[in-house]
């Protein structure tokens, strides 16, 4: 082991690992820190149950962070019969525009229509014959009754509006850059996660909140069966230790099966697709939208979106068999698949590489499904049981579930864990604000006076950005930065939404390990395009400063960030600058990085 991986496992024996360590057994051992091992993790810590989580990487940065950023029903799975997955969904979308209001946001959504009665003959047929069938152009006929059946589901009609269609003026009208084959338009209104890593982040936090009964640990993997439990691995040092449990809740989403393997129990329960993504830097395309997801049915057969978000275009999806042994890569073919998709419902914006500043994909954690299509696979989820540790722990392996689903998909892991404990359900997550959503102001006039009552020493304006980036939490990162300065904190060069004394605090209070962590998922820095590639190494200035990364450390996060910004998310401007050194992004109150 090197020296510097020396440093960092010792600064990690210090911390969450420790807590491991120091008591290597729980009640309950969650595998995988993606947002459904989190929901359990949470539901779980509030019933008092002693649970621990570990994730191999990062909390959710595997599957969980490569969605479409949308919390949706999922109007199309009613074609495939899903109607209580629909049901289930549509009534969670509502609850979370109630309890992760800062996160969670109403999305109008408009579907461009072609031909009227298209698709009525094919889709039942597709639902009568197992979902075989070729996918034909659904029409305003079929689109208009999935869509009555949507509404019909969401018994809660304050949360969204209903539906509403328009002909062709209304919507060239509305849409002026839309394809003039258009004959119609649909509104309908879903919800979008304008940052589900943060969303994650507070479902854990609201889990560890509770109490030392509730730990958890990133870069800890399952590397095999152990001493009444699984055998753990510190990723970082590559020290092992056992750590027992009587319940084992494997919910490593596309890599269960791996995970299963590696605790001496082959299974074949996954059957996982890719989709992938790009953002888009072009304010024309941005402008197109008219501020609407524009969702609509490519030429295959499958349903896609061009989404503004952020100030950005999201595009997406594609849905591809894919083996979990391969990297899970955005390939050229699917940006070609992607440009392809928005020149078919505005073929008069010119859109190319240039205009990307980021891409991703990860894999659905979708049961094995032999030759059905990807397409027409079901996203509903279901609990395995088996045994593991040479049949002292019960083993529940979650094949399957979706982002929307969470809360109550979290529910029903619990409930399955608090059965084999014999104990009961002391108190129910309905209901139950989500971190920053508590007490969050639901009117301007609230976030107003809530900005004017928490910006005294940072401003109102500055408050006010805080609370919309990080709900009421935001008081805890405004304290952080007062303690550093307040209105003399000073915003990063190349990322100005962001401040030197709020990276600093999110380094050391969120679980923080590599660079990546910080640009990738407990900010939007690298979502929203970095540029010249110049703010990595403020932010890695930041960071070595606030952990104890020596020099020499800070420069291998450098390498390993840059790597993976070009190898997995395209991102090619991340070279270092001549001109600029990390110290230069340091407050004139900042040392120079501790030895570490």
């Amino acid at each position: 082991m090197s020296e510097n991986h020396q440093s960092a496992a010792g600064a990690r024996i210090g911390r969450d690992l420790q807590l491991l360590r120091d008591r290597p057994q729980a009640d309950v051992l969650i595998v995988g820190g993606g947002i459904n091992g989190l929901a359990a993790f949470r539901d779980l810590a509030l019933q008092g149950v002693d649970v621990a989580l570990v994730e191999r990487s990062d909390y959710c940065s595997g599957a969980s962070a490569a969605s479409s950023h949308m919390v949706h029903g999922g109007v199309r799975y009613l074609e495939n019969g899903e109607f209580r997955l629909v049901r289930e969904s549509v009534r969670e979308r509502n609850h979370l525009l109630r309890t992760a209001p800062h996160y969670v946001k109403r999305l109008r959504t408009t579907v461009p229509i072609r031909s009227l009665w298209s698709g009525v003959i094919g889709a039942p047929l597709r639902f009568l014959t197992h979902r075989k069938g070729k996918p034909a152009e659904r029409g305003a006929a079929l689109i208009k009754i999935g869509l009555t059946l949507y509404d019909s589901f969401s018994r809660d009609h304050g949360s969204v509006p209903r539906h509403s269609f328009h002909r062709r003026a209304a919507s060239l009208r509305r849409f002026p850059d839309l394809d003039a084959s258009t004959r119609y338009t649909a509104t309908y209104y879903d919800a979008a996660m304008v940052d589900p890593e943060r969303l994650a982040l507070d479902v854990l936090a609201d889990g560890r909140a509770k109490g030392a009964h509730a730990r958890s640990a990133n870069y800890v993997e399952a590397v095999g069966a152990g001493q009444g439990g699984v055998r753990l691995r510190d990723v970082l040092s590559g020290e092992e230790f056992d750590f027992a449990a009587r319940v084992v809740v494997n919910a490593s989403g596309p890599w269960t099966d791996l995970t299963n393997r590696a605790l001496g129990l082959p299974t074949s329960y996954l059957g996982g697709t890719k989709g992938s993504h790009i953002v888009l830097d072009h304010p024309e395309l941005l402008a197109a939208t008219r501020g609407d997801e524009i969702f609509f049915e490519h030429g295959d057969g499958r349903i896609v979106l061009i989404y503004p978000l952020a100030g950005r275009v999201l595009v997406g999806t594609t849905d591809l068999e894919h083996d979990m042994a391969q990297p899970i890569r955005c390939t050229e073919e699917e940006i070609d698949y992607f440009f392809d998709l928005v020149a078919r419902v505005f073929p008069h914006i010119r859109v190319d590489r240039s205009h990307i500043v980021y891409r991703f994909a990860g894999v659905r954690p979708l049961p094995s499904h032999g030759d059905e299509k990807p397409g027409f696979v079901s996203r509903d989820y279901r609990i395995v049981a088996d045994t593991v540790g040479g049949g002292d722990a019960v083993l529940l392996s979650l094949v399957g579930g979706k982002w929307t689903t969470f809360r109550a998909l979290g529910e029903s892991l619990a409930d399955a864990v608090l059965v084999r404990l014999g104990r009961k359900r002391a108190v129910g997550t309905w209901g139950m604000p989500i971190g920053g959503g508590a007490d969050f102001p639901m009117t301007p006039e609230g976030a107003r006076l809530w900005a004017a009552r928490h910006g005294e020493e940072v401003g109102a304006q500055r408050a006010a950005e805080l609370l919309e980036r990080y709900g009421t939490v935001a008081a805890a990162v405004i304290e952080a930065i007062e303690e550093h300065g307040g209105q003399e904190d000073a915003p990063l060069a190349g990322a100005p939404g962001y401040t030197v004394a709020e990276i600093r605090h999110l380094c050391t209070s969120e679980s923080v390990v590599h660079l990546d962590d910080l640009l990738l998922r407990r900010t939007l820095i690298a979502f929203l395009g970095i540029g010249d590639g110049r703010v990595v190494e403020e932010v890695g200035a930041i960071a070595a400063e606030a952990l104890g990364w020596s020099p020499e450390r800070l420069e291998e996060e450098l390498a390993r960030t840059r790597r993976i910004l070009v190898q997995e998310h395209g991102v090619e401007a991340v070279a270092p600058s001549a001109d600029s050194a990390p110290s230069q992004t340091l407050s004139p109150s900042s040392s120079a990085p501790a030895a570490g």
